[in-house]
């Protein structure tokens, strides 16, 4: 049954849950404070790397992550068709550098547990390394070389995202400023600051780090909460053979680095704690720069052409809120995706019209559902929660 849909929030998550809904045959309505894309979704590096960035087991989140790489092909082959847009998707492999003996049996103990859920890898060293990435550090002992995983150009991405939604019908409304749910528990009803209203059968919540502020309406713990993420980038031209500076997604233990066709080599990320402050920091991009270098010593010469900051939707178990906010399903969530939001656009964008569909999720979905931190004696008890969690995460100096 088609129903109206409006959706909170124009990032990447927002805009893919709108294209899905759309194609399912909802009416799909948008509602952004600012511009489409404008916060976390368009300051990503677009890395779609399961296997790097969830190193540790095949937890729920990992097997989100992977069903997502999964659907990525299709998805964004669907997205070019209506847009009409392009946008680079390419698929480089990744490679996570070892130095010490220590870090290679760690590499070694991910490989055995990856390879049961898909994953190729396999352990390089020496001359083999050196020929996968030709200016890699000589201090590198060996690499989990990952062929499945690959890398997509945010801004672009988000930009087709966008014109595929106005193609197929979705209604989006921009630069709202402050958008508050003026009615949930019956009818939908959300009012912008400008005094309009926008009513539908049903809310979705995709206002990434924005979406704590919902706690006092709906009555329970949002424990999302703004992350500030910093980048930096290189000129990278190719070499006259054609050869790029770097060719995989290089992967260390504090950061990635990844090579863009726009000839620009995108190093990541510094993290703190901010609050919704957006602007970069010389500390943060220096923390960059000094661990760069050790993966690529051609960087010591090198300096950023270019910064930037995004504010990435953190959890306080670090999974995101995907689902009804309660059994009458008229609230849903698709928010806190923290740096992983482009990986999850396509996986998201199914499991939330499915929800919507009234189509029951695979089990370990529910791990994502956002009564969850319910469970808790109370808002306060949980706000005193996670401000130990955010001062530990502040005093880690990422």
């Amino acid at each position: 049954m088609s129903e109206r849909v409006v959706i909170l929030g124009g990032g990447v998550i927002g805009l893919s849950c709108a294209l899905e809904l759309s194609r399912r045959g909802h009416r799909a309505t948008v509602l952004e404070m600012n511009r489409c894309g404008g916060q976390a979704s368009g300051a990503a590096a677009g890395m779609l790397a399961p296997y790097s960035e969830n190193p540790e087991s095949p937890d729920p989140f990992f097997r989100l992550c992977l069903e997502s790489l999964r659907l990525y092909p299709e998805w964004q082959s669907e997205v070019r068709r209506l847009s009409g847009l392009t946008f680079e998707y390419t698929n480089s492999g990744s490679l996570y550098v070892a130095f010490h003996e220590a870090d290679l049996l760690g590499l070694q103990s991910r490989l055995r547990w990856q390879r049961e859920h898909g994953s190729s890898g396999t352990i390089v060293e020496g001359k083999s390394l050196m020929l996968l990435e030709p200016l890699l550090s000589r201090k590198a002992i060996a690499a989990l070389h990952t062929p499945e995983e690959s890398h997509l150009y945010a801004p672009d991405y988000v930009r087709a995202l966008e014109r595929a939604c106005r193609n197929a019908g979705v209604d989006i409304h921009e630069r709202l400023g402050e958008v508050s749910v003026a009615q949930w528990e019956g009818e939908i009803a959300l009012k912008s600051a400008d005094g309009r209203t926008f009513g539908g059968d049903r809310l979705l919540v995709c206002s990434g780090a924005w979406a704590g502020r919902l706690a006092e309406t709906f009555g329970i713990p949002i424990p999302i909460y703004p992350i500030r993420g910093q980048i930096c980038a290189y000129e990278a031209k190719p070499a006259p053979t054609g050869a790029k500076l770097v060719e995989h997604m290089v992967f260390g233990n504090q950061g990635y680095l990844v090579a863009k066709e726009n000839d620009t080599l995108v190093c990541g990320a510094s993290e703190d704690v901010a609050g919704f402050d957006a602007s970069v920091t010389e500390r943060g991009i220096e923390r960059l720069a000094k661990w760069n270098k050790q993966l690529f010593p051609f960087l010591e010469r090198m300096t950023p052409f270019h910064r930037w900051a995004g504010l990435r939707p953190s959890t306080q178990d670090g999974m995101p809120l995907i689902g009804p906010l309660d059994a009458s399903g008229r609230v849903l969530f698709a928010a806190g995706h923290y740096r992983n939001g482009i990986l999850l656009s396509p996986a998201t964008a199914k499991l939330a019209a499915d929800y919507a569909d009234g189509k029951s999720p695979e089990t370990f979905c529910r791990a994502f559902l956002p009564n969850r931190f319910q469970r808790y004696a109370g808002v306060n008890s949980m706000r005193e929660e996670t401000d130990l969690w955010l001062a530990k995460l502040g005093s880690d100096g990422r």
